[in-house]
């Protein structure tokens, strides 16, 4: 009698040991159909981004700063713009945009022009925005000029705000 209550008591440990075990798959199932979805919709977002004209991207771009709470957002004009597509202010902080949507990484130059462009309109931030990423150089140099570098991560970061 000793050993069937035993048995008992095992049978009823494996019994919930099962209904643990299904419940974290399930769980981990859902949670991979939610990662799954995200991705989809990130990827149909950033698609549309990589498909834009240059200056649809410009407005694009403002867009995101106004959602994210940067004030009189202004694109500035096509040409002689000393390398700076957007102004804005957010906190009281000045800043100076320029938007790159490229197929391949952002050199050094973008970061060159955005600091020239912050100083001629006497910004207090530079910031270059792109649909993909930043050499290295151009990250040093922006490092050292403090420039910001918003890449294709931090932009899509902002599309899911």
């Amino acid at each position: 009698m000793r050993q069937t209550e035993f048995t008992g008591s095992a049978g009823n440990v494996f019994a919930v040991l099962a209904v643990i075990a299904a419940a974290l798959l399930a769980a981990a199932a859902a949670a991979g159909i939610i990662f799954l979805i995200r991705r989809a919709r990130r990827m149909r977002r950033t698609g549309i981004m990589d498909e834009m004209e240059g200056h649809d991207f410009e407005y694009f771009c403002a867009g995101l700063l106004e959602k994210q709470g940067f004030l009189e957002v202004e694109v500035t004009r096509g040409s002689g713009d000393f390398g700076v597509d957007i102004l804005a202010e957010k906190d009281g902080v000045t800043y100076a945009v320029q938007c790159k949507r490229y197929h391949g990484p952002v050199g050094v130059d973008a970061v060159l022009r955005t600091y020239a462009g912050r100083d001629y309109y006497e910004c207090m931030v530079g910031a270059v925005m792109t649909n993909q990423y930043f050499t290295a150089p151009a990250v040093e140099a922006a490092r050292k000029l403090k420039i910001l570098l918003w890449d294709r991560g931090y932009l899509d970061e902002m599309m899911e705000e």
